[in-house]
Order: structure tokens, then sequence, then C-alpha cells
């Protein structure tokens, strides 16, 4: 069984010390511009080629995010960024975007692809999907049970990576709209402000029902080694380099078989939200998960951060090298250097002189030779090759031992360059459709009103069969939505697909790649829908050579960017619904009520008093927004799309008549609503 890593987070550079340091095996870290934590600290280019100069010399590899969603007007600069990343000699990149994925496969072939949990890929559906366009590895959602994560394993190919420590989102990751909306910063462009921290309260009753606390999984790591997973992920980019020197060195001590409860005590001291949970692993979902950040917190961080900044004071000698040492009369001495595939061979001006007092012997040289300290290296095997007779000063053994180890850590900093490709981006317009057309999605199909007619109608995917029967009669086309939370209910879903199809359904709507797998396993035509956050061009390119026959447009989206989008494949946008702010699989209704008191008709309350629905579905809960995103009197200024969608959620039948009936006529609407994003210039 191959090793796994353990891979650390890095905001700035003193993080990458501390990590290296304690033992890290892998780093991660972004630039300035394209990274999931834009609030950390980062890198600059020359940053960049430092770290990867320092963590390539201890034989640590380096993984550099670009986890972000990019619009069109960005696509070159993120080109440069890869090249320069290219150039720089990294280990992989860690992407969300599946047009970003495309750049970089085509720019740089070699270079490995790890998808970012952002990618909400949660089956082996959905990551033998990524496997076939070229990603290597896949970051797996932080909700995954261990009995999840052992199906996932035993049904892909590529290597998975499994966070171990760290923040737990509420949301599921890369479905996250609550900071954007709410406060215009996208968690999805990097910039989340955690709205989740703050208190929400479940139908009047207070308390804090969107924070979970860390999660900690460390106790866990040799069984889940055994299941396979290649890479231990510690979360905290933007935490202070004292909190990745405990959290890896609790890692390796874990691995390592080794008991210091001191650094584990720390770490909870260091950062944890009124302790940690491993509810998901265990499939223990509960208010035991919930947990805020209290002023005893704070207090007990200050008390030992110090303490644990001593973890990374001197350098950790992680390279075992073998070491050749040979003295030949009248000759200069020599010492040969190995670690791995890896070696170097330097030899010393200095001629052995006959011994007048004391010859050297072996025993000595071994001893002189073995002193690597200062290093990343240390001797693992000394041998020696040593005339009779001769005499050799320490000085010049010294010299050779601090000259081999610059040579080896030279050949091991080494990487051949990556073959890369400049491509030219170039995007060809789009040519919408003069009229566009009409699709309509139901959350729930007790909303579904009779007579409803559309070019598409979205049914969920337990709509019973006599309603299908109705839409069928009525509609040119009925689809039915796969759910973007698929995590273990993928083979209930296609035995849901193949009954509806049965009945006349011909096209699935996929809310991400878990979604196209499930489609494409059933040979049935698919649509991309919400949650594959589409945000430019080459996005849409990609979607389009996957085999969608149209797609829906990020609502992060602005008009104006919406209007620049070029290639071939029909696109949409949503002109009504309430946005899901969130999709979470620890229900925060829960908290405070059972399934039979909240009846469906439960909420979460911010400190202003605004109400947010919350709907479950499929074992997830869908926390929507407070008011409707309404554009119906405003589709005139939405330039360069194909289908207008009334995207419904909580509404009753007569609501859902009615606002059919002001799309159809353009009237503006009579309740409160947002314009969404369209309009503002989210961050």
């Amino acid at each position: 069984m191959t090793k796994p890593e353990i891979l650390a987070p890095a905001g700035g550079s003193e993080s990458i010390v501390s990590a290296v340091r304690c033992g890290a095996d892998a780093v991660y870290f972004g630039g300035k511009s394209f990274n999931a934590r834009r609030n950390a600290s980062n890198f600059g280019y020359d940053e960049i080629e430092r770290a990867i100069q320092y963590c390539h010399a201890r034989a640590v590899k380096v993984y550099i995010t670009l986890n972000t969603l990019v619009s069109d007007r960005e696509l070159d600069e993120a080109k440069d960024e890869i090249i320069r990343v290219c150039r720089l000699g990294a280990d992989g990149f860690i992407v969300q975007d599946p047009g970003i994925a495309r750049l970089i496969k085509e720019i740089c072939p070699g270079i490995p692809l790890h998808a970012s949990t952002q990618m909400s890929v949660s089956s082996a559906y959905g990551i033998n999907l990524l496997e076939d366009a070229g990603f290597s590895r896949a970051v797996i959602p932080r909700e995954c049970s261990r009995e999840e994560i052992e199906s996932i394993a035993a049904n892909t190919g590529i290597e998975l990576e499994v966070f171990v420590h760290g923040a737990l989102c509420m949301c599921l990751s890369g479905q996250c709209l609550m900071s954007s909306i709410l406060g215009g910063r996208s968690g999805n462009r990097g910039l989340c402000a955690q709205p989740c921290r703050l208190p929400f309260g479940v139908n009047g009753k207070g308390g804090h029902n969107l924070s979970l606390k860390d999660l900690s999984l460390i106790d866990s790591l040799p069984e889940l080694a055994e299941t396979g997973v290649m890479s231990f992920k510690i979360e905290g980019r933007m935490k202070r380099p004292e909190y990745v020197a405990a959290a890896v060195t609790a890692c390796r001590n874990k691995l390592d078989g080794k008991d210091d409860s001191s650094v584990t005590e720390a770490l909870g001291s260091v950062f944890s939200r009124s302790g940690f949970t491993r509810g998901y692993y265990d499939s223990q979902l509960s208010k035991d998960m919930f947990g805020i950040r209290t002023k005893e917190n704070v207090e007990d961080s200050g008390a030992v951060l110090n303490s644990l900044s001593h973890l990374y004071d001197n350098e950790n000698p992680l390279i075992p090298v073998k070491m050749f040492f040979t003295l030949r009369k009248g000759k200069e001495p020599s010492l040969n250097v190995k670690y791995e595939n890896y070696f170097a061979q330097v030899s010393c001006a200095v001629i052995p002189s006959e011994a007048v007092t004391r010859e050297i012997t072996a025993e000595e040289a071994a001893a002189r030779l073995s002193k690597c300290g200062g290093t990343q290296f240390y001797a693992a095997d000394i041998k020696c090759e040593i005339d009779p007779g001769l005499y050799l000063p320490a000085s010049a053994l010294n010299s050779l031992r601090r000259d081999a180890l610059a040579e080896l850590e030279k050949s091991i900093s080494h990487r051949e360059p990556y073959s890369l490709n400049n491509r030219e981006i170039i995007i060809a317009p789009h040519r919408a459709e003069k009229k566009r057309k009409l699709h309509i999605r139901f959350f729930d199909h007790a909303g579904i009103p009779e007579g409803v007619k559309a070019d598409r109608v979205i049914i969920p995917l337990d709509t019973p069969g006599e309603t299908v029967e109705r839409l069928l009669a009525d509609n040119e086309e009925v689809a039915a939505e796969i759910p973007v939370n698929v995590f273990s209910s993928a083979d209930k879903y296609i035995e849901n697909l193949k009954h509806l199809r049965a009945l006349g359904v011909n096209l699935a709507l996929a809310g991400n790649i878990d979604g196209i797998g499930i489609a494409k396993s059933i040979d049935m035509p698919f649509a991309a829908g919400l949650g594959m956050n589409v945000f430019n061009s080459i996005s849409l390119e990609v979607m389009k050579d996957a085999g969608a026959v149209d797609c829906l447009l990020s609502p992060e989206l602005r008009l104006r960017d919406i209007a620049a989008l070029g290639g071939e494949i029909p696109r949409g946008s949503i002109v009504y619904g309430r946005l899901p702010l969130m999709i979470t699989r620890n229900c925060p209704v829960k908290n405070k009520l059972s399934c039979t008191q909240c009846k469906r008709e439960s909420f979460i309350e911010d400190r202003l008093g605004i109400r947010f629905p919350v709907r479950c579905s499929n074992g997830f809960s869908h926390i929507f927004n407070s008011v409707p995103l309404c554009m119906t009197d405003k589709t005139g200024e939405i330039e360069n799309t194909d289908f207008d969608l009334l995207y419904f959620t909580t509404e009753n039948k007569n609501e859902t008549e009615k606002i059919i009936g002001d799309y159809l006529k353009g009237n503006a609407p009579g309740y409160e609503y947002t314009r969404g994003l369209y309009y503002r210039n989210i961050l």
C-alpha cells in the first residue's frame, strides 16, 4: 500500500516552514488572484518560486490552488498564471472551474490536476468522469461518511483526498450563494464573508444554527489509509503558522504511532469551536456538531501559541541519505550521497597525508560525516573505504559533507520543465435564439398547478406517475432533475430516472458532474443545471463537449458578463426564483424542532429578523433566499441567452400560476423581490 501524504495549508511563507519542519509531505497555497482564500496573505510569483524551491529541496510537493470561478474577462490573466506556475515546477493544480481545468490541460498537459471539493463531486459516477477528463485526484466532500469514502475508493481509479482537520462549511462546498447574495462577496470567487458564523435562529428560537464545530479525524488516519485514501488534507490557509504546525504534528504523530497528547490538546486550544466533531464521518448528525468560537477558546489559544511556535524552530531532518566515502593514497577523497534516484558526488583538493600519530578510521569518518545538523538530511547509511595509514583533517571531511549535501539538494530540487503550449484564447460569439424558450422548474411536485405549459418543465425525481403523464400531454419536454447531493443515493436516483423514462421523460437535468455521470450511465440525454456553476465561455465548451443539450448559467454572473459569453451551446438564466443559498446535510431546523414539528414550513432568521425558508429533500436541507429573484419585467435587458428559467421552490399552486402569468405579460412584481446579482459587482 502506498504511503498517504499529509497535506498542509499555507497562507504565507512562515506557514510553509512550519508545515515542512513538522513533517508535511505536501503543501497547498494560492497566488494573489484565483484561489478560494483570497483574504489570506497568499503568494506573488517570486514567493511561489522560493516556496517551491524550499519544498522540493526537502522532498515536499507543492499544489497550487486555482480553485475559483473565473470570468471571460479574467481568462487571459488566468492563462498567464497557469504558464508561470508551470514554469516554476509546481506539482499540481487544485481546480474548481471546468473551463480552467480544460485551459490547464491544453497549456500544460503534463501537470497533474486535482478536482477541488468545490466541484461538489460525491460519487464514483462523477469521479470516474473526472478521471476521463484528465484529473489525477479528487478532493471529496467533508460531508462523506466512512462508508461512503470506502465505496468511492473501491469504485474509482484516481487518487482521493480527504479533509481530516479544520473548519467545516455548513453548505456543500461549491453550492453556497449566501455570502454573495447577502454581502456581495462570493465564496465561489474566494472571498466568503462567513455569514454562517453569525447568529441564525430557527422559527424565532435563537442560536448559531449554521455554525459547525471544526472537523477532526486525526484519530482515524490509520483507518482512512486502509480505505485507499492517498492524501490527508488539513484546512486552514487563513490560520496562523502555529496552527499549521500543531495540526501537521498531530497527524504525523498518529501515522508514526507516537502518542503525544500535549500536541493534540494544544491543537484544540489553538482553534476549535467548543471542541471538534466527526459527525459526518460517523454518520451521527445532530446538534452536537454545532459550535461557536467562544471567549474561552480565544483566551486558551493565546496561552499556547508561543509554545507551538517552537515546534518548527529548527530544520527537521526529513531526508534519509546513503553515503559512500572513499579515501585512497595519493588521490583526492570523494563522497557519494544518494536519496532515492537522486545523487551527488564531490571530491576534495586535500590529498591525504601519511599518518604520523594516528590514522583516520572508518568509524571516525562515519561519525564526522553523519553530522548533518541544521539541514534537512540525515545519514541513514554510511560506508567507508579507506586505505590504511592515512590521515585527513576533520575540516576536509566537513567540507565534503557540506558540498555533497548542497549538490544533492540541487538534484532533488530540480524538476524537468513541463512542455507548454501557448494556447490562444479565441471565443466565438454566441448566436442566441431570436425568441427565448421558457423553462419551468419545480422543487416539489405538490406545487405543480394544473395546465402548466412551457418549452420544458423540470420535475423532481419523486413526481407521481399521474402528474408526469399530465405534464407530458401538455408540454413539449419534461426533464427530471438529478439532485446535486448524490453521495450514497446514486443507485436510487438511477432507478427513479429509469422509472420516469419508462413513463416518457427523456431528459435529465444534471446539477453537477455526478449528475452527468448518472445520466450517462443509462444513456439518458442531459442538460446542465444550476449547481454546475458555469461561469465562462470555456466552461460552456466543456458542457457542450460532455454532451449537454443546453446549460443554465451561474446566477453570480452579471448581465454584461452574460452578454459577452461565446460558444455554441444554448444557455439560459434564472428570471424568477428564491435562490438556494445553501444545501446542507445537517439540517439546522433539527437543532430546535423534530421533522414532525417542522411540517416543511420552517425558516432560519438572522439578527435583523429576516427569514430564510428551509425545505428538505433527498436527505438534505435547502436554505432559500428570503425574497425571490425577479426579472419578469426586465427580460429585455438579458442578452445572449436562449431560455429563461422560472425556478419555483416554496410557492403554492396559486402563486405559481400568478408568477407564470406575470412572466408572460412582462409584469413588474407586486411583492418584495431582488434583482439578484445581475446588476451588482460582486467580489
